[in-house]
């Protein structure tokens, strides 16, 4: 147990579903009784269903987890997995239902923004505060101070009080206090992601510097794979409470997109869906999207992709044009493409279009696709007029012969050209 910091033995969590308690006894008695007699439930609220009452549900379902000291473990899964509620329980925020759990070293949390503040002390008391609970004299907390003032970059707000910091100001104080405090570990749930950019990267370079060079141990919840990339050295995947996935990090990955993904499907309705802009649907319907003529929706790159959409408008267009957007499936921007030429509508006419689309220069792998119908003006100016309004999920299987194995983390999504050698010369 030495070189472990965390060690976690069928660990498991159970929550009741629906309102427990915060009501009058009197009220209490009421449902009680109308339980009883098969009766509906007079204090209940609209829409509730008394079927949820006194389920109960798994949020952790037997976890089993060492961490040795140094390590830099990346915590993903889809929403509900049970992350937040793994680090929560870790953070003694809340206790487990069942299992052991021990711990070598003081944890110092960023559950979500402000944690661990109290809003009427200003940025420097509440410094003194999380050096408090981390069992730190006053006069370890001042050695500390100055690194703190300056990596948070709020030296100009840290003798007021938190409750006027911005959602940004919060983090990088809350980071700079977790990171340069005295805890052997650091628990943090996908608070980065309120940050401005710069301050993600200095983040980054921090964690991973206190992981590889202090022997700090992190754990790092992030739906953001490419700073669980950058990061971590190792990577579980949750799904249901459990532990389906442990070890490198790119496999974790592609294990969580598995997931995620789900099947392949080849048909998407978006009648009756909400669209991000009110508008949007009204003078031009998307009514469908389709890659036609295959089961699942995998390509070949030596293939063309081909698709169909169906639309309808309710006036006359003879400029309309299709794009698309090609993200991964971490939903990272690859590229956009749009239609040529223009399409046409009469109003009241309803018409299906077909596609095709050259995928040859994208690498392996699966990828998201957004499909916008839009015009622009002589300007340029963009108006959308209909949007996809699910996520259209298709995969790559590259079966062009290359030189070097390709890989995706390293050179990116888009394949260029080889180079060609005009001459050769010898001297």
């Amino acid at each position: 147990m030495t070189d472990t910091a965390i060690k976690i033995q069928n660990l498991k969590k159970k929550y009741r579903l629906g309102v427990i308690g915060g009501t009058t006894l009197n009220a209490e008695l009421q449902s009680w009784w109308a339980r009883k007699r098969g009766k509906d439930d007079p204090n209940m609220k609209i829409g509730e269903d008394i079927g949820h009452f006194n389920k109960t549900f798994l949020a952790l379902d037997g976890i089993n987890l060492e961490i040795k000291k140094g390590e830099a473990l990346g915590i993903i899964g889809a929403n509900g997995a049970g992350k937040s509620t793994l680090l929560k329980i870790l953070s003694r925020v809340t206790a487990p239902t069942e299992g052991d759990i021990w711990i070598n070293g003081r944890i110092s949390s960023m559950l979500e923004v402000g944690t661990g503040f109290h809003g009427e002390l200003t940025g420097r008391e509440n410094i003194f505060m999380n050096g408090a609970i981390l069992g730190m004299s006053k006069k370890e907390v001042e050695r500390k101070m100055e690194d703190i003032i300056e990596f948070s970059e709020c030296r100009q707000f840290i003798d007021t009080p938190v409750k006027r910091y911005s959602s940004g100001m919060y983090v990088k104080l809350a980071f700079a206090v977790a990171a340069n405090l005295d805890s052997e570990i650091i628990v943090m749930d996908e608070v980065l992601a309120v940050g401005d950019m710069k301050f993600q990267k200095k983040c980054l370079g921090k964690m991973g510097d206190v992981a590889e060079n202090e022997g700090r141990t992190v754990l790092y919840v992030s739906h953001n794979m490419a700073t669980i990339r950058n990061l971590c050295t190792r990577c579980i995947v949750l799904n249901k409470g459990r532990i389906v996935y442990d070890g490198d990090v790119e496999e974790a990955i592609e294990v969580y997109m598995d997931n995620s993904v789900g099947d392949l499907e080849t048909f998407y309705s978006f009648d009756g869906d909400k669209r991000s802009v009110p508008e949007r649907g009204k003078q031009i319907c998307l009514h469908s999207f389709e890659f036609y003529d295959r089961k699942t929706a995998r390509f070949y790159t030596s293939e063309l992709m081909k698709f169909r959409i169906d639309v309808e408008g309710s006036a006359n267009y003879d400029d309309l044009r299709v794009r698309l957007e090609i993200r991964t499936a971490e939903e990272t921007n690859v590229g956009m493409s749009e239609s040529l030429p223009l399409i046409s509508l009469c109003a009241g006419e309803r018409k299906k279009f077909e596609f095709s689309y050259d995928i040859s220069n994208l690498a392996g792998g699966t990828y998201l696709l957004r499909i916008t119908l839009f015009v622009l003006n002589d300007l340029g100016k963009h108006t959308g007029y209909d949007e996809s309004t699910k996520k259209i999920y298709f995969e790559i299987i590259d079966d062009i012969p290359h030189h070097t194995e390709w890989l995706p983390q390293y050179w990116g999504r888009v394949k260029l050209p080889g180079v060609i050698k005009l001459s050769e010369k010898l001297l």
